[in-house]
C-alpha cells in the first residue's frame, strides 16, 4: 500500500512551486521546535505556501486524507502550540511575509500572516503612524502568530491586546474554504464577527493568511522614567497616581521585582539607571504636545517622589535613554531563561490580590523545593505578571502555582496562549459547559480535527 504521505506529495507537487515542499533530510531542525520546546523532533514534511490559494490547496488535500497539520509562524510561542507532534506535518507561513502600503486615510495596513511584527511597525512608522502592539520577539514573531495567540506585550495599557488591532482578516478553513472580512471597517454589525473568532484560537479553527490592522497616530513625544520603589504596594499606588495625573498619556507601566534587577544587570553588564530596590518600575508616556505632555508626566513623577512612593528615579532626556530603559526590561526574559529549565507562568491577576498571590506563591514553591529561585516581572499596568521558578520540581510547582492563580481570581494565561503546555490547567478557568461549547465550535470549523490537534483542549474530554 502507498503511504498516505506519498499520496499527499504526489497530489501537491503539481500544484505548488518546488520551494513549497520540504521533506526528509531537507527539513531543517528549526521546524521541530519553538521557544517553549527547543530541540524537539523535526517533522518529516513541511509545506511553505506563497499565497492564500496555496494554503487552500494544502488544507483541502490534507483534510481529504484526514492527516494532521500544525501551523507555524515565527515559532516564538511559549505554550507549545506550534510544536509539531508525532505524525504531524508543518504548515509554515514564513514565505507569506508581504506588508502592503499603508492606507493613510483609513489608518490601516494589510499584512500577510508570515510578516514579522517589526515589519508592520516599520511600515506604520514610515507612514507617520504607530502600531499598538510591541513584544520582545518583534523581529521574529509573525502577524499570524500574534493573531493566533492574541498577543499582548508592553503597551496593552494604552492600545489594548492584538484583538483590538484587528479590523478584519482572511483565513482558510480545514476543508480549504477561504473566509474573508478584509473590508477594514471600523463599524460592521452585519452578522457574526468571524474575524474575532480566529483571534486567540491558536491555529485550531483555521489558518489565518492576511490581516487588516488598525494603526494609531504616531506620538510626537515619548518619555520614560526608570524608578526604584520600596514595595509592591508603592508600585500599585504609583500606577494609580500616574493614571490619575496623566490619563491617556500613560502607555506602559512595567515592573521588575527583586532580586531580578540586580542579578540581571550584573550578568548582562547593562548600566543600572537607579540603585537596587525591592521593586523597579519602567513608566512610559506617549504624547502629542511635546512640552506640555512632558511637563505633566514629570510633575506626576515629582509628586510620587515627594510622597515617598518612589525612592529614586531617572527621567529620560532623549530617545536613546528611552531605548536603554527598554533594553533593561527586555533583558529580563533572556537572563532568566538562560539559567536553565524553568516553570514560566504568564498570569493575569486582579491587582488587589497580586501581593497576596506573590506571598502564597513563594511559600508554596519553597515547600515543594526549598532551593528554587524565583523571579517576577511584567506588565503591572494591565495585571499581567510573569512569575518564573527555576526548580527541580517542575510539574508539582507548575500545578500548584496555576491553581493558586485561579484561586486568586486570575487567569493561567494572560498573553501566551494555552497550547500544549497549559491545557491540563484549562479546567481551572473554564466550566464544563464552556469547554463543551469550545469543542462544538472546533468540530464545526474542523470536523476532521486536522488543525493543531490537541492544542488548547482535546476533543474527547478527560474522564471524571
Amino acid at each position: 500500500m502507498i503511504p498516505a504521505a506519498d499520496i499527499i506529495l504526489a497530489s501537491l507537487r503539481p500544484q505548488l512551486d518546488a520551494a513549497a515542499i520540504l521533506s526528509g533530510d531537507d527539513v531543517d531542525a528549526r521546524y521541530g521546535d519553538d521557544l517553549a520546546s527547543p530541540g524537539a523532533a523535526r517533522p518529516a514534511l513541511v509545506l511553505r505556501p506563497r499565497s492564500t490559494a496555496d494554503v487552500s490547496v494544502i488544507l483541502k488535500t490534507f483534510n481529504a486524507a484526514g492527516l494532521p497539520l500544525t501551523i507555524q509562524g515565527g515559532r516564538t510561542g511559549l505554550s507549545g502550540a506550534a510544536r509539531p507532534l508525532a505524525g504531524e506535518a508543518v504548515l509554515s507561513l514564513e514565505r507569506m511575509a508581504r506588508v502592503e502600503p499603508v492606507d493613510a486615510l483609513a489608518a490601516t495596513v494589510v499584512a500577510q500572516a508570515g510578516a514579522p511584527l517589526q515589519a508592520v511597525q516599520e511600515a506604520a512608522e514610515a507612514a507617520g503612524f504607530s502600531f499598538g502592539v510591541d513584544i520582545g520577539a518583534r523581529g521574529t514573531a509573525t502577524v499570524g502568530g500574534n493573531v493566533a495567540t492574541n498577543a499582548g506585550g508592553v503597551r496593552v495599557l494604552r492600545y489594548g491586546m492584538f484583538r483590538q488591532q484587528v479590523l478584519g482578516l482572511e483565513a482558510v478553513l480545514a476543508d480549504g474554504a477561504v473566509v474573508s472580512s478584509m473590508r477594514g471597517l471600523a463599524k460592521d454589525n452585519s452578522g457574526y464577527d468571524l474575524a474575532q473568532i480566529f483571534v486567540g484560537s491558536e491555529g485550531t479553527l483555521g489558518a489565518v493568511t492576511r490581516v487588516c490592522l488598525r494603526l494609531h497616530p504616531k506620538p510626537v513625544e515619548q518619555a520614560a522614567a526608570f524608578c526604584a520603589l520600596p514595595s509592591l504596594e508603592a508600585a500599585l499606588a504609583l500606577l494609580r497616581l500616574m493614571r490619575g495625573r496623566t490619563g491617556p498619556l500613560l502607555s506602559a507601566f512595567e515592573v521588575i521585582l527583586a532580586p531580578l534587577y540586580r542579578e540581571m544587570t550584573e550578568a548582562s553588564g547593562l548600566d543600572m539607571p537607579v540603585g537596587d530596590a525591592p521593586v523597579h518600575a519602567l513608566v512610559e508616556m506617549h504624547g502629542f504636545a511635546p512640552e506640555a505632555d512632558r511637563s505633566v508626566f514629570a510633575a506626576a513623577l515629582e509628586e510620587a517622589l515627594e510622597a515617598g512612593l518612589v525612592t529614586d528615579a531617572v527621567l529620560s532626556r532623549s530617545q536613546r535613554e528611552v531605548e536603554a530603559f527598554w533594553r533593561l526590561r527586555d533583558e529580563c526574559s533572556r537572563f532568566i531563561f538562560a539559567q536553565g529549565p524553568a516553570v514560566g507562568l504568564d498570569l493575569s491577576l486582579p491587582l488587589a490580590r497580586l501581593g497576596d498571590f506573590l506571598v502564597r506563591a513563594e511559600a508554596t514553591t519553597r515547600a515543594l523545593d526549598p532551593a528554587a529561585r524565583l523571579y517576577a516581572f511584567g506588565h503591572l499596568g494591565d495585571g499581567n505578571i510573569h512569575y518564573i521558578a527555576l526548580t527541580r520540581e517542575h510539574d508539582a510547582v507548575s500545578a500548584a502555582l496555576h491553581r493558586l492563580a485561579a484561586e486568586a481570581g486570575g487567569s493561567i494565561s494572560a498573553e501566551h496562549g494555552v497550547g500544549l503546555m497549559k491545557k491540563a490547567y484549562l479546567p481551572l478557568m473554564r466550566s464544563p459547559q464552556e469547554l463543551a461549547a469550545m469543542r462544538r465550535l472546533k468540530a464545526a470549523f474542523d470536523p476532521n480535527n486536522i488543525l493543531n490537534r490537541g492544542r488548547i483542549f482535546d476533543m474527547t474530554p478527560e474522564p471524571g
